[in-house]
């Protein structure tokens, strides 16, 4: 890993989260999940002042977020502008409605605790612009090769050859999600060092596979944590 990504892996860790499955890049720029920062935020104990509203259109709104954690040195408090207009940075798809003002809090909140955490620069939230959204990589049509192009044959991830043929996805969405789970679940199983099962879990493929399916990426990241406490990741960085 590069000293970026050791920073943040080092501060990710202070409160549980690893780098694997929490992150994944957009143009060289690593993105982080919203979940992962509102969990983040309930570790860190962060609190917010109620949001002022700085402009509230029918399409538009512009809020001002103040988030406080308390620290060894005393309180700090952060604050953040977050922005949404339709058609500009912010858009949907289909008849999605647009829900201006929850996107605003949203990406104020993120920017707010990635100040307090200590990675403001270094990581933008997922939630910050519609590029973010858009840069995700997207899936296979066909899950099993999704799963298959997650660890090439032969790399240290799995230390194995081409011998092995994923399983294949079974009629059913729930029956195809847990062919995903499955597949990678064994890769993760093999994996023989902490960097090894990050870098699998921050390739593009693995990310595809995770944002199409929604319903399995939690049970993935936890089963993937696991494995990287089991390798000697460090579950809560020592005080």
């Amino acid at each position: 890993m590069n000293t970026a990504d050791t920073k943040i892996a080092d501060i990710l860790a202070e409160y549980g989260e690893p780098l694997a499955g929490n992150i994944w890049r957009v143009q060289g720029q690593a993105v982080i999940y919203h979940k992962t920062l509102e969990r983040i935020a309930a570790q860190a104990k962060i609190a917010f002042d109620p949001p002022n509203v700085l402009r509230a259109e029918r399409d538009e709104a512009v809020l001002l977020v103040t988030g406080r954690m308390a620290s060894p040195a005393g309180e700090r408090a952060e604050w953040s502008i977050g922005e949404a207009l339709v058609n500009v940075n912010y858009r949907m798809s289909g008849r999605q409605a647009a829900y201006v003002y929850a996107m605003a809090e949203k990406r104020a909140k993120d920017r707010v605790i990635l100040k307090l955490i200590g990675l403001h620069g270094l990581l933008y939230s997922e939630e910050e612009t519609d590029d973010f959204r858009v840069g995700r990589p997207t899936a296979a049509d066909n899950p099993a090769e999704a799963a298959a192009a997650a660890a090439p044959a032969g790399s240290e991830t799995t230390g194995e050859g081409r011998g092995e043929t994923p399983a294949p996805a079974a009629e059913g969405e729930g029956d195809a999600g847990a062919a995903v789970a499955d597949a990678l679940k064994r890769r993760i199983d093999r994996s023989k060092s902490i960097n090894a099962l990050t870098d699998l879990m921050l390739r593009p493929e693995t990310q595809a596979m995770l944002n199409d399916r929604p319903e399995v990426r939690d049970e993935i990241r936890e089963y993937a944590k696991a494995r990287l406490i089991a390798l000697g990741w460090p579950s809560k960085k020592a005080a």
